[in-house]
């Protein structure tokens, strides 16, 4: 402890923020296995339910003044997209490659950029649309349109990384006048309620080892955003924006150890292209003295 206290501030949020990605990696690798068996709404539904025993003793505190609103509109219009960000990369990390579908949601980058100019009027200079552009063909290059390996699980994930981008940006604008209990008591409710039926009608009884790693994957969620959150405390918002890329290796290892999978050269190459757009984003922002992406307090935390 006393040797992590004596690292610079920048170190400490740089080894908080890996251990978070090793934490949320850990947790799509293993909805990637229970969703060989197990439908992805009942696991949404399960998660959520996960992350509502967790978060109870916040809700319950001064229930139900703490999830009072002036935003009802934009609320639900987060959840929706919650659900939609949810759906769409739980069904690409369940059917493609780990590395493959994680790469493909780094994308939600350049869509928190579109969004932020079409629902904040937020300006942009050539560089950044350069970035974005760059970062598409990146995504083309992953995806292989007309090609033999093209695989529709990669819309699903380009489509949850969509969804993704909105909803940081939405959160950005709620943070102005909601709480941070209201804002995810709405999305956990919110996307609980909309998948219990769902779930209901497609349940697939869990199996004890099943029920044991789909808790796994609530703690393991809820670890990650509080270690992630804890980060951003300590280091530069720039710096650890840069750094959350570490996810695609993690997600590289875990995907041979566990699935036997390692990524085709295209994803290398996709990857690599998108990366660097959304590094350079990233560079730009911080150069500009505009609030990251990522950073508390700015465009919005939370992913969904």
């Amino acid at each position: 402890m006393k040797r992590f206290d004596a690292l610079s501030d920048n170190l400490k949020g740089a080894t908080i923020l890996i251990f978070a990605a090793v934490l949320f990696t850990f947790s799509v690798a293993l909805i990637k296995y229970v969703g060989a068996r197990l439908p992805v709404i009942q696991i949404i539904f399960l998660r959520q339910f996960g992350m509502l025993v967790m978060l109870s003793p916040a809700l319950v505190k001064d229930f139900p003044v703490n999830i009072r609103t002036n935003r009802p509109g934009l609320q639900l219009t987060r959840v929706a997209l919650a659900l939609v960000a949810l759906f769409g990369g739980f069904t690409a990390v369940v059917n493609m490659p780990l590395a493959e579908a994680t790469a493909l949601g780094f994308a939600k980058s350049f869509f928190v950029t579109i969004a932020a100019i079409v629902i904040l009027n937020e300006k942009v200079g050539l560089y950044r649309w350069s970035a974005i552009v760059v970062g598409f063909i990146g995504v083309g290059v992953m995806l292989r349109p007309g090609a033999e390996g093209f695989s529709i699980f990669g819309i699903y994930a380009i489509t949850g990384a969509a969804a993704a981008g909105v909803v940081m940006v939405i959160i950005r604008l709620l943070s102005k006048t909601e709480t941070s209990t209201s804002i995810l008591g709405f999305q956990v409710f919110g996307v609980g309620l909309v998948t219990m039926i769902p779930a209901i009608i497609m349940w697939v009884p869990p199996t004890p080892k099943e029920w044991f790693i789909i808790c796994a994957i609530g703690f393991a969620s809820y670890f990650a955003q509080k270690s992630n959150i804890f980060a951003y405390k300590h280091g530069e918002a720039s710096l650890l924006a840069s750094l959350d890329y570490v996810r695609l290796i993690f997600a590289t290892i875990f995907g041979y150890f566990l699935f036997q999978q390692l990524p085709q050269f295209s994803t290398w190459l996709g990857a690599g292209i998108i990366v660097l757009a959304a590094v350079f984003t990233v560079y730009r922002e911080a150069k500009r003295k505009q609030s990251l992406t990522r950073a508390p307090g700015a465009r919005g935390f939370n992913n969904t």
